[in-house]
Parts: C-alpha cells; sequence; structure tokens
C-alpha cells in the first residue's frame, strides 16, 4: 500500500504548477508539457524551489534538468519522496 505522500504527488504537483500559472488545475495532466503552460527556465526554477519546500526535499540537478513536463516532475519526485 503506497503512503499518503504517494496517494496526492501528482494532484499537489499539479496545485502547485496551476496556482505559479493562475491556471485551473483541472486543465492540467500528467502530459501537460512545460512547453505548453508558457513555463521557461525561471518558472522552471521556482517552481523546483516550491517543489522542494513543499516536499521537504532537494532535488538533484540531473532530475532537475530532465522536468519537462507535469509527469517528468511527478516521477522525478516519486523517488526522493517519503512513500
Amino acid at each position: 500500500m503506497m503512503g499518503p505522500v504517494s496517494d496526492t504527488l501528482e494532484p499537489r504537483v499539479i496545485a502547485i504548477i496551476a496556482k505559479h500559472k493562475h491556471l485551473d488545475p483541472a486543465g492540467l495532466t500528467a502530459a501537460t508539457t512545460f512547453e505548453q503552460l508558457g513555463i521557461d527556465s525561471l518558472d522552471a526554477a521556482d517552481l523546483l524551489f516550491k517543489f522542494e519546500d513543499e516536499f521537504g526535499i532537494i532535488v538533484p540537478d540531473d532530475i532537475a534538468r530532465s522536468l519537462r513536463s507535469v509527469g517528468d516532475v511527478v516521477e522525478g519526485l516519486r523517488g526522493l519522496t517519503p512513500s
């Protein structure tokens, strides 16, 4: 059985991105790309700090550089958050 962080990871990631970009979270899915959302490198850095604060983690540079969609973020963070 998965823990509470794993169960809520995707909705929490979506909520953070939606709030940052002033979007309706219902319009975001795992397949939504940063490019589609107009997330540039500055936005991505801001979001990275928000994810680290929200989940109490440090995202390694190699993972940070691979984040290009909502699904990438969820999968990248899944391995870093306690389950």
